[in-house]
């Protein structure tokens, strides 16, 4: 199962394991039960702290526990083989049963160890699913710092029978205690907030209790991290408060023209800009969704940000950088089937859709790259463009004519996403050109019509915004409202790239630096100097 570099690899990570931990595996008949066998007798090998057996009698076979020797009370299920994109987390969760420390807050842990209730989690994740390993890296700790909670972490793809049966057409889908609980991209911090609900109360106190800021940067993707880096380098006070650290990153998978990176993939993008801003002593504050602007009623005055939470922070002067999300398309059909066959990442949910019929609308890169991936999967795919021709780079387009399993329809407008009540049936169209309604039968949908600026916020502050919501800047990404400046996708800055997003970022820190020091009271300068 491993090779040569793997084992290596896996070896010294095993090195610093604190306590004797135990692989129990329930076995059946099958290729994936062989791996399954192979796969925990080669971890085994590894280290004297690490053993293996075979005698489980768990109903989902193969899956394996991982629990620690002294205290077999306190386990993490995995049912069927977490490599892919999960084996990180298979490698994390051998280390913190077995006593290395997750790099999380003590407070985090505490507020894990103190959570009342009775909690057991089952969670199905694809082994392409770029989205899921957060999800199960935190259902991960929770079971192993708190014993009353329970986690069984499921690959769709060797239990299709039982993700047919309870509906999953969306990964990462968690259930707790049998019941649907989240369906999507989750923090360790974003799950214990559901679970208690004086969790965001606290997190508003603590928040409101912060010192003013120099710089508050407002979002937390690549423009946000940038400005969050330079403004700290200046010697100022820098604060970046954030929906989720990493943005639209972290939905992104392959990213090869990130200049001098050849290849990496958007998540682990998210983590090294985390890392970056930790060795600057930013104050990150996650889960913090902004729900108001108020400027500043004179230069060099403070601003203030009022977050969902309740909590207000200020500063001298603001950085923008709140990105956007997916488009949705807003016809029938599309809300009620999201999650049931209606599905915005193909990375993550294709493999769901595995031998059958979908449809990708858009026309764009995204669009044609994603019927490209899925046409490897699925059965068919129909690829459907409003527009009278493709928008994507003729090298994609090429590639999408060159698939057999592959339609393509022009001048088509979707007009509504139908169901028989629990999944996507199929999908109308009109022909722009013939006005004739045509149908598709079909089981999945996967949207990819651009972005949305996040700025519905923003509509009362007073900041110019563009016909598309867009914050309008100028050379020096400052807005219309004097110490209020913005940077990335959010902006009406061209081309929605991560690079252009990071130079952005910068050149707003450089900008707001500047602002400070001309308008700023001379005693607050001189501090910060």
């Amino acid at each position: 199962m491993l090779d040569a570099t793997m084992k290596e690899q896996l070896k010294q990570y095993l090195g610093n394991l604190r306590e004797p931990i135990e692989l129990v595996a329930s076995l059946g008949e099958g290729t994936k039960s062989d791996q399954t066998r192979e796969l925990l007798s080669e971890i085994a090998e590894l280290s004297d702290k690490v053993s293996a057996r075979f005698d489980g009698d768990h109903e989902r076979k193969p899956s394996f526990i991982i629990r620690r020797a002294s205290d077999a009370e306190v386990w993490v299920r995995f049912a069927g083989l977490p490599m892919g994109h999960e084996f990180t987390s298979l490698v994390l969760a051998l280390l913190w049963t077995g006593g290395h420390p997750p790099k999380v807050s003590d407070e985090v842990l505490e507020h894990i160890r103190h959570l009342e209730g009775d909690y057991a989690f089952e969670m199905y994740f694809s082994l392409s699913c770029h989205n899921c390993p957060d999800v199960v890296q935190a259902l991960t700790l929770l079971a192993l710092y708190n014993p009353r909670i329970t986690a069984t972490l499921i690959e769709g793809g060797t239990f299709q029978e039982e993700v047919d049966a309870r509906n999953v057409m969306a990964v990462p889908a968690t259930f707790l205690n049998g019941e649907m609980f989240a369906s999507g991209k989750m923090s360790v911090e974003e799950v214990l907030a559901k679970l208690d609900t004086n969790a965001v109360a606290r997190a508003a106190a603590r928040m409101g209790e912060k010192e003013p800021f120099d710089v508050l940067i407002v979002g937390g993707g690549p423009a946000g991290a940038a400005a969050g880096i330079y403004t700290a380098r200046k010697g100022f006070r820098t604060g970046i408060a954030a929906e989720r650290f990493g943005g639209q990153v972290l939905d992104t998978m392959g990213i090869e023209n990130f200049i001098s990176v050849p290849y990496t993939e958007g998540p682990k993008l998210a983590r090294a800009l985390e890392a970056h801003v930790a060795e600057n002593g930013i104050d990150v504050m996650n889960l913090a969704e902004a729900e108001r602007l108020i400027p500043a009623k004179k230069p060099g005055g403070w601003h203030e940000v009022v977050l969902k939470n309740g909590a207000t922070l200020s500063a001298r002067a603001v950085v923008l950088a709140t990105g956007a999300r997916w488009r949705n398309l807003g016809v029938p059909g599309e809300f009620e089937y999201r999650n049931r066959g209606v599905a915005y990442c193909p990375h993550c949910d294709g493999p769901l859709f595995k031998g059958k019929r979908v449809a990708v609308i858009g026309g764009g890169n995204s669009g044609v790259e994603a019927a490209i991936d899925l046409a490897n999967i699925v059965g068919h795919v129909t690829l459907i463009e409003f527009d009278s021709q493709l928008r994507a780079d003729q090298v994609l387009q090429d590639k999408l004519r060159s698939l057999p399993n592959v339609d393509i329809r022009m001048s088509a407008q979707t007009t509504e996403i139908t169901g028989n009540g629990e999944r996507v049936s199929g999908l109308l169209y009109k022909n722009r050109v013939s006005g004739q309604e045509q149908k598709i039968e079909l089981e999945g949908v996967f949207v990819q019509i651009g972005l949305v600026p996040n700025t519905e916020w923003l509509k009362d502050s007073g900041l110019e915004l563009s016909s598309y919501g867009e914050i309008v800047i100028d050379h020096k990404a400052a807005t219309n409202l004097p110490g209020v400046f913005a940077a990335g996708d959010v902006t009406t800055v061209p081309y929605k790239q991560i690079v252009i997003a990071m130079g952005e970022g910068s050149k707003a820190a450089l900008s707001a630096f500047d602002y400070i020091i001309r308008n700023a009271p001379a005693e607050d300068v001189a501090e910060a100097a």
